[in-house]
Parts: structure tokens; C-alpha cells; sequence
């Protein structure tokens, strides 16, 4: 094997001003290719919004949602295209966090930058589509059915779009944990090992994370935070124990 696949470029080579530096170039990259998203998403704002409010406005007596400010119409029209901004570029948001992350990486590991981006953006996408066709959904639905006879439950475009976003970003991002046990496995940081014997801390703070986490405070979106999570934590360890940085075999010498 090649010495260069041995030895990680040395993190010292960057000066933290150098560092910054890389984040902000990244951040950048990061702010154009939701720019150029949008312009995708924004062709199809009415379909978009369409399938948003769908389930919202599904269990609402009204069938429809309380405007409250001038600019609500406008404002419905931007987040919801912010959104799916964000998910049609996520392939090319983390890549940029892979190239922020990859100078800290041995050389043979750089290599595994497609193998990163589509596996996160999968993790991403699965999480996102999670929270939106089965978590929000049962959360709403819940919300709806908790709802007592004597109040007029009339939510707000923005309380509903707030929750909506945050259930799917949410699981978008904690979808991503078995990729943080990969990076943090090839840093050394962590093992399958710690993993395994802290388990039993690890399912409370699931349960505390899924406790602050979860948008509504009731127990069926906090199982449904926290149902994955634990999912994602038991396949973490196998991501760790696959990938797991070896312990150098001494040679006696002859």
C-alpha cells in the first residue's frame, strides 16, 4: 500500500484563519446552489404548495388556514420554495460539507466522496420524506383529534408550516447519524465498541432529543423522533464496526 494512503494530510498544513476560510468558501457554494434550487422549485410553488397544505387542510373543519399578517400570502409562497430549495440541493450541500471535512481524512478515504454524498443525500431524503408523508401527518392528525369540542381549532398558515418545516428538516438531519458515526469513527473519536456499552445512555438521550426535538409536544411525534433515532443508532454501530479504524498488527521482527 502507497505511504500517501497511510498518513491524513496533516490538519496543522491549515492555520485556523485558513480554516474559516474554507468555511466561508463553502457556506458560499453552499448559498448558490439553494439559489439555483430555488429557481427550480419556484416553477412549481403551486404543486408544491398543493401537496404541503394537502394534509393540513384535510382535518381542519374550516378547510382552510388562518392568515394573520399582510405578508402572509407572500411569505407561505417563499418558505415553502426555501424548502424545497434546500432538498433538491442537498446533494451539492453535502458535498461541500465532505470537502470541508476531507483534509482531516486519509488520502485513500477522499476517494469515497461519492459513496458519502449519495449515501447522505439518501439518509436526507429518506428522513425528509418521513417527516412529511408519516410523522407530520400523524402528529396533525393527532393535534386535530386532541382538539376539545368547545374550541375552535383554527390554526395559522405559520404555526402549521413552522411544524410542518421543522418535522422534515428534523428527520432529515437525524437521518444523517450513521453518516456522523462514520466521520467520527474515521477520526477515531468514537467505536463500535463505546457505542455498544453505552447504549443504554445513549436510548435516554434519544428519549430526552426526541423530548426537546419534536415540534409537538405530544407523545406521538416524540415516538416518532425517537423510533428512528434508535433505528439509526443500532445501525450506527454497524457503520462503526465496519469502518472502524484497525489496530496497527505488531510484526515480530525475524
Amino acid at each position: 500500500m502507497e505511504e500517501d494512503d497511510l498518513t491524513p494530510d496533516a490538519p496543522g498544513r491549515m492555520s485556523f484563519l485558513d480554516h474559516l476560510d474554507e468555511l466561508r468558501r463553502r457556506i458560499l457554494y453552499t448559498v448558490y446552489s439553494v439559489l439555483a434550487a430555488g429557481i427550480v422549485a419556484f416553477a412549481f410553488i403551486n404543486r408544491i404548495l398543493e401537496e404541503v397544505t394537502r394534509p393540513m387542510l384535510a382535518v381542519l373543519p374550516s378547510g382552510t388556514l388562518l392568515g394573520t399578517e399582510a405578508l402572509d400570502p407572500i411569505m407561505i409562497y417563499f418558505k415553502a420554495g426555501l424548502l424545497v430549495a434546500v432538498i433538491i440541493a442537498s446533494p451539492l450541500i453535502l458535498l461541500q460539507v465532505w470537502y470541508f471535512i476531507a483534509p482531516g481524512l486519509y488520502s485513500k478515504e477522499k476517494r469515497m466522496a461519492v459513496p458519502f454524498v449519495l449515501t447522505s443525500t439518501a439518509l436526507f431524503l429518506t428522513g425528509a420524506y418521513f417527516g412529511h408523508a408519516i410523522a407530520f401527518r400523524v402528529t396533525w392528525e393527532f393535534l386535530a383529534k386532541f382538539n376539545p369540542p368547545y374550541m375552535n381549532w383554527t390554526p395559522t398558515w405559520t404555526s402549521a408550516f413552522s411544524l410542518y418545516l421543522r418535522m422534515v428538516l428534523g428527520l432529515g438531519l437525524i437521518f444523517q447519524m450513521p453518516v456522523v458515526i462514520f466521520v467520527l469513527t474515521r477520526f477515531g473519536i468514537v467505536s463500535a465498541k463505546f457505542l455498544i456499552k453505552n447504549f443504554k445512555y445513549a436510548v435516554l438521550i434519544i428519549l430526552i432529543v426526541a423530548a426537546v426535538a419534536s415540534p409537538g409536544q405530544d407523545p406521538a411525534s416524540q415516538m416518532l423522533f425517537a423510533a428512528p433515532m434508535l433505528v439509526l443508532y443500532v445501525i450506527s454501530i454497524g457503520v462503526a464496526w465496519l469502518f472502524g479504524k484497525k489496530k496497527p498488527v505488531e510484526t515480530a521482527e525475524l
